[in-house]
């Protein structure tokens, strides 16, 4: 029989500080965790539905002022113009508009939170004067993967949206130290704004898995897709973690959506998360409603926040009246022709339209002067919103 193991007192001392740490720990783990699902509870399908039984049809347009090209130009000091916002927004309310999906970004808040707050504050006092309540989009997978703040590059002539910026980009997105830059920008915005009932909804993210080799080769990581699987319901806690009053969502834009057990992994968390359900579609109207009846098994409101290119298919004359057949929100894609150059085709990114001009605007609704690019569309749209 060997001898017993005696235990220095020392030992104990250390064994029992490492046992009370793991007590305190598990403890916080509990309730952080509690705090976390009390915070990211999803709205129920009755709350979702009741909210936007009090909401006017949403109808409205993907807004920046003509004077801007991405959303940098729009937000930065030196380049904001709410003389032009109001005047534009203007153009909106007299066809009917009472909603504009307006894109934000994070190195605004990296730049000066102070400012990008109250310029916000000044555009959402600018939108409520002409009955406006805008969606704001936090993030986005599409355009120039390196964004910079201060003076922007000049729009590529001849080309569609030649200077959009991804948010964040690809270097914050490869790099998770810089993810808690990310929380501090949903979470302060939507916590500066979380009873404010000038503001429809929040937009978390633009077509996030939005990769394909031509924006790897222009710098996205080749694993993007996974990046944004594990960053995206992040994005929703964060702003879940605000309370807002606001429903939450993100546009669904690809795939196969006859189930969710159908749907890409990005578009199921989309799905999943979203208090209210929000897509994309520039295809034909027979695609449109499916789109839609295919949305309709989670039972909760419905926004497009993307459509309406003329040369494809997708026009007001087709897609709206559909859209108001079953109480569907619809934003089209741009409102005033300006720096963003989106009244000319996807197609003119790979032959630029310098020397002549597309046989008929792509997207927007105005000329800068006010005058709609078509009447019979104004008229339409007018008719549509008031009812008649």
């Amino acid at each position: 029989m060997g001898h017993p193991v005696r235990t220095h007192p020392s030992q104990i001392r250390v064994t029992l500080e490492e046992y009370l740490l793991r007590c305190l720990t598990f403890l916080l783990t509990i309730f952080f965790a509690a705090t976390s699902l009390h915070a990211q509870q999803r709205w129920s399908e009755a709350q979702a539905n009741a909210w936007y039984a009090k909401q006017p049809w949403p109808v409205g347009a993907d807004f920046l002022p003509s004077t801007a090209e991405n959303q940098l130009e729009m937000w930065q000091p030196a380049t904001f113009d709410p003389v032009t916002i109001d005047r534009e927004l203007g153009f909106a309310e007299g066809i009917g508009m009472n909603t504009v999906r307006v894109f934000l970004h994070d190195l605004l808040w990296q730049q000066d939170q102070q400012g990008m707050i109250r310029r916000m504050n000044q555009f959402l006092d600018i939108a409520a004067k002409h009955h406006i309540k805008p969606i704001f989009v936090f993030f986005d997978s599409c355009g120039d993967p390196f964004p910079h703040l201060g003076p922007q590059n000049p729009p590529i002539p001849g080309v569609h949206n030649s200077r959009w910026e991804e948010s964040p980009g690809a270097p914050a997105l490869e790099d998770p130290s810089q993810w808690p830059r990310l929380a501090a920008y949903v979470k302060g915005v939507v916590g500066a704004f979380a009873n404010d009932d000038r503001i429809l909804a929040w937009d978390l993210w633009n077509e996030p898995d939005d990769v394909d080799a031509a924006a790897v080769e222009r710098g996205d990581p080749k694993d993007k897709d996974e990046i944004i699987l594990k960053l995206l319901p992040q994005v929703y806690a964060w702003a879940r973690s605000a309370k807002p009053m606001q429903p939450l969502t993100s546009g669904i834009w690809r795939g196969n959506w006859t189930s969710l057990a159908d749907m890409s992994p990005v578009a199921r968390v989309q799905a999943e998360q979203s208090d209210i359900l929000s897509f994309h579609n520039y295809a034909w109207p027979e695609a449109f409603e499916l789109n839609i009846q295919h949305l309709q098994q989670f039972h909760r409101p419905i926004i497009c926040t993307e459509y309406m290119a003329r040369a494809i298919g997708s026009t007001f004359d087709t897609i709206l009246p559909i859209a108001k057949k079953y109480r569907v929100g619809a934003i089209n894609w741009g409102l005033v022709e300006g720096r963003t150059q989106t009244y000319l085709p996807w197609e003119s990114t790979w032959h630029p339209y310098v020397h002549d001009q597309p046989a008929i605007w792509f997207h927007d609704v105005f000329y800068k002067d006010g005058r709609p690019y078509r009447q019979h569309e104004a008229d339409l749209i007018r008719s549509l919103t008031s009812g008649k």
